[in-house]
């Protein structure tokens, strides 16, 4: 356990010594068909802190991608899974029974939104709760349905289901056709830089009314549509949040066909936005959820939440051999309890509100900062050019300086840097934080 730190501490210029021999043995081992944004390797964490193998300690932007949303090594979550690991590892919840899937869908169905009964399926992440998603909408049409909707800019996972829906970066798709057929891809919401060249609200939301006048009425029938995928905000593709009116608009539209919404709540969900799950800004109840990170602070664990008369596929046609492990289980169970108890839900809406108030105020004092967006704890700021484009250098620059400065933060997009610190991170943190970004900006701008 990191002892108590109020900044970071950088002892020897990372990475140091210890983390250069990891980083050249997973360049050896490993397939690197991730791209890293820096070399920080992780040794411990706490709360907000992270300590790599050379001693220097580091301020968590990153909540380990969307993951340790209550912190690391949360007290209550480490008895928890020390508890289950005694009684019970794992026997296969898609053959057997156990107790802990059990309660904890007891927990899912009562936290997201729609007062309507609803039934779980568990997956080990995103991805998966993306694919089961994909199978529960088309099943349930039993094959009379084979369209799904998505949006480009969005990202859904790698799998191949899953990469069908996304469209955040081509590096993502390339290579790898032919993928799921019948997804069709649509601009989503995104203001600042509008597709259309449309200005909110002169626009009378564009957007929406494009879907049906120029797919579902000279392209693909409504009749054939399963579904619309959707982030709520968009994650990976910068950081996206839609105007007030979208999702209300969407569902007008999804309910006129017969069509389902399926809401990815992987990297929104669990208390990021200061509200259980993000759609919940806009007063919409989707048909289908999909749910990981932040789920089990840790370990590997997803699901899909939806509508009872929804989730009817028949016994045979999806498993998961690892979904719903019950240690998983346990640690999102303590997790969902830390949420409530320590209200983490109004410190994200508190935090977040004053960090937007400062990236605001670091807005008017910096041009490159052309856009602050955000929810709770989920914000995003982009980075630009004079002539108002991308910067991508700029965020790439901004982010190294950070790092060697004790700030773990990336990007999303192609030049916003994405702000998504612990749910348990102070006001007083999150400062020190936002003045080593601030520092760390006006340095790249030097060198850029």
């Amino acid at each position: 356990m990191l002892k108590s730190v109020s900044k970071p501490e950088i002892k020897t210029p990372p990475p140091g010594p210890k983390s250069k021999s990891i980083i050249e043995k997973d360049q050896e081992l490993i397939m690197q068909s991730f791209a890293r944004w820096y070399p920080f390797v992780a040794k411990r964490g706490y709360g907000v802190w992270l300590e790599d193998p050379d001693g220097n300690k580091y301020l968590d932007f990153n909540s380990g991608i969307g993951v340790n949303n209550i912190g690391h090594a949360h007290p209550k979550v480490i008895e928890a899974i020390k508890r289950q690991a005694e009684l019970l590892l794992h026997y296969s919840l898609t053959d057997f029974l156990y107790e802990t899937p059990v309660q904890l869908a007891e927990k899912l169905v009562k936290i997201t939104p729609g007062t309507f009964p609803k039934k779980v399926f568990y997956t080990n992440s995103g991805a998966e709760s993306i694919e089961a998603a994909i199978k529960v909408a088309r099943g349930h049409f039993k094959g009379s349905r084979p369209y799904i909707i998505a949006f480009s800019g969005s990202f859904h996972g790698r799998t191949m289901g899953a990469l069908s829906l996304t469209a955040s970066k081509p590096v993502q798709r390339k290579g790898f056709s032919p993928l799921v057929p019948n997804v069709v891809h649509v601009p989503y919401p995104y203001c600042y830089r509008c597709p259309f060249r449309q200005k909110y609200p002169d626009c009378n939301m564009w957007c929406v009314d494009f879907i049906e006048e120029w797919v579902l009425k000279k392209y693909v029938p409504p009749e054939e549509v399963a579904a619309i995928a959707f982030e709520p905000i968009a994650g990976e593709g910068g950081y996206i949040v839609p105007p007030p009116d979208f999702f209300k608009r969407l569902k007008k539209l999804a309910d006129k066909y017969g069509i389902l919404l399926i809401d990815d709540e992987v990297q929104a969900g669990i208390g990021r936005t200061g509200k259980w799950f993000a759609i919940e800004h806009w007063g919409v109840e989707p048909d289908l959820i999909a749910i990981a990170k932040g789920i089990a602070s840790g370990l590997p664990l997803g699901a899909l939440v939806g509508k009872r008369e929804i989730m009817d596929l028949p016994p045979g046609t999806h498993a998961s051999t690892f979904g719903g492990n019950p240690v998983s289980c346990a640690a999102a169970i303590a997790t969902l309890e830390v949420i409530e108890q320590e209200r983490l839900l109004e410190n994200a809406q508190r935090v977040g509100e004053h960090a937007m108030k400062r990236l605001n105020e670091m807005k008017e004092e910096i041009p490159s900062i052309g856009d602050v967006r955000g929810k709770g704890l989920m914000i995003g700021v982009e980075l630009v050019k004079p002539d108002g484009s991308p910067n991508p250098e700029l965020l790439k620059n901004t982010l190294d300086i950070a790092f060697k400065s004790g700030l773990l933060v990336i990007g999303s997009g192609l030049s916003t840097i994405r702000i998504a610190p612990p749910l348990v991170i102070t006001r007083e943190e999150m400062d020190v934080g936002l003045e080593i970004l601030k520092a760390s900006l006006k340095k790249a701008l030097e060198q850029t």
